[in-house]
């Protein structure tokens, strides 16, 4: 299986010729034999490689999340590094003057398959500045690590739009970033000039360990496939006050709080019957993050059953389930959360306020998890125009 940053370095004259290039990239921007593209690019006797913009983390995966980056210079190249994540959302967007000097912008960057995770979000907004600057924008595709075929969650309703998901999409999404960038480009409205160098070897069902490609963690707290493919439905706690396990060597494998019990968690989670999971009991003491220092009941995610298990009915789940059971004690996030302070963060991860009340007034699992397949008609309908695997 080759990537899109593989095909490029093969002949990187078809596809940049003699222009000054751009690279957006992060620790994840990598060959099989773990050579970053900067490097590689950088030395290349044929590329011009201008400067390099780092998303949230920076381009060499320095900080925790939410931490705004500032530009600097990269220690390995010597080139500038534009920060596409400081601390107001125009941060996220290059400036017509980040572009003025080069031809085009390079973006390659591991995905996870799931709309909250940030760096699609910062590829959107690299493209949207690309098309008011009349420049090229080329995706290096790679596989999506949660494989192309599950699509769980629903959209986004009008007005909670956001950094965690620009677009309507479901939280599982089943695309490569290559295929979500035609969706956004023509579906979306971007309208720049857009190409893709696709993978080769790559089919929907196949995970990231179906190949030999290294795991390299995207971001401080995706430290394995496992937390990938849990990840659309724990990434919910980063809306509440559990800990997401943040400070722990799992996060969102692990979730706790100093107020849950976890035997009696785990009881009424197995009368669910929550299909391909299953919930060991635990302590946890994060280190830093959520109840820094103390000792929090909790519990860990093991998967079963890849193909059964559907991580957001289950992230939907758990907090329905530490709704009922913590009435007093589990609180919805209320402070600032990617750049918005107007909603609560659950209603931005979940894409509408519905879900929120409905877990609050008490709702069955099931008529939560029918409320919240919503908006996505656009999604739906322009999909199979852009997919680009079988």
């Amino acid at each position: 299986m080759q990537t899109g940053l593989t095909r490029l370095l093969h002949q990187p004259k078809t596809w940049l010729k003699n222009y000054r290039v751009g690279l957006i990239a992060n620790p994840t921007t990598l060959t099989p034999n773990l050579m970053h593209a900067a490097d590689l690019l950088a030395q290349h006797s044929e590329v011009e490689l201008r400067k390099l913009f780092g998303p949230e983390h920076g381009i060499r995966g320095d900080e925790q999340d939410m931490l705004g980056v500032g530009d600097e210079v990269d220690q390995h190249t010597g080139l500038p590094v534009i920060s596409l994540y400081g601390k107001t959302f125009d941060s996220l967007k290059p400036q017509p003057e980040h572009l003025n000097d080069i031809d085009i912008l390079i973006f390659d960057i591991q995905d996870i398959g799931t709309r909250y995770y940030t760096y699609a979000a910062t590829m959107a907004l690299a493209m949207q500045a690309c098309a008011q600057a009349g420049i090229k924008f080329l995706v290096l595709d790679r596989p999506n690590p949660i494989g192309g075929m599950q699509i769980e969650g629903g959209g986004i309703a009008q007005g909670m739009e956001n950094f965690c998901g620009l677009y309507s999409i479901p939280q599982r999404h089943a695309m490569s970033v290559g295929e979500l960038a035609k969706l956004y480009n023509t579906y979306f409205g971007i309208g720049c000039e857009l190409e893709v160098i696709t993978c080769e070897g790559w089919q929907r069902e196949n995970y990231f360990d179906a190949h030999t490609l290294p795991w390299v963690m995207p971001s401080p707290n995706m430290p394995t496939l496992e937390t990938a493919i849990v990840y659309p439905g724990l990434g919910l706690f980063e809306g509440t006050n559990i800990s997401e396990g943040r400070g722990t060597t799992r996060p969102f494998e692990l979730f706790g709080a100093p107020f849950i019990n976890a035997p009696k968690l785990k009881r009424e989670l197995e009368n669910l019957k929550l299909p391909g999971v299953f919930f060991r009991t635990c302590t946890i003491m994060p280190t830093f993050h959520k109840y820094q220092n103390e000792i929090c009941g909790a519990l860990q995610v093991h998967i079963l059953d890849r193909q059964t298990f559907h991580a957001y009915n289950t992230g939907l789940a758990l907090l329905a389930t530490l709704r009922k059971l913590y009435p007093e004690d589990f609180k919805w996030r209320t402070e600032m959360y990617e750049f918005r302070d107007d909603v609560p963060a659950i209603d931005l991860l979940t894409g509408s306020p519905d879900i929120r009340i409905a877990i609050d007034a008490g709702k069955s699992l099931e008529e939560i998890w029918q409320i919240s397949q919503h908006s996505l008609q656009k999604y739906e309908s322009a999909r199979p125009d852009v997919l680009i695997y079988e």
